[in-house]
Parts: C-alpha cells; sequence; structure tokens
C-alpha cells in the first residue's frame, strides 16, 4: 500500500526531506516506523515519539490503510 509520510525535526533532517510516499506491506505504525529506521537510520525509540494517522494522534498498534498519511513526532525544544 502507498502511505504519506511526514517527518519532523530531527527525522526530517535524518531523512533528508520533511515528506515522502512510500510503499510498505506494514500493518500498523509500529511496523512502518521499525522500516523507516532501518531506511533512514532514525535512533529515536518509538516510545519518545507521537505518531499521528490522518491528522489525529494514534496509537502505534493503529491499522494502516492505502492512502493513509502518517506523522511521525519526536519531542522537540525551543526557546
Amino acid at each position: 500500500m502507498k502511505i504519506r509520510l511526514l517527518y519532523f525535526a530531527v527525522l526530517a533532517s535524518a531523512a533528508g526531506c520533511d515528506a515522502e510516499s512510500v510503499q510498505t506491506t506494514c500493518d500498523n505504525a509500529a511496523e512502518l516506523y521499525d522500516e523507516l529506521a532501518v531506511r533512514h537510520g532514525f535512533t529515536l525509540e518509538r516510545s519518545r515519539l507521537r505518531v499521528a494517522v490522518n491528522g489525529v494522534f494514534a496509537p502505534w498498534e493503529q491499522c494502516l490503510r492505502e492512502g493513509d498519511e502518517v506523522a511521525l513526532l519526536p519531542p522537540v525544544s525551543g526557546g
């Protein structure tokens, strides 16, 4: 299935982009993050991230469907 991904902060830096579309066979957001961690070298543990599916915060076990938009949100700091 094709999924649109949105990356922020350190994840965007590691991926070299802030958005991309990927083909995947992953069933849920957790599996997808693990696949992306290998592909892009992400080092953050899932427990430190939030995931949103189609603009709504979701659990990592959220099932994915064709055309979903998945945003991966790391902790950020500001001033």
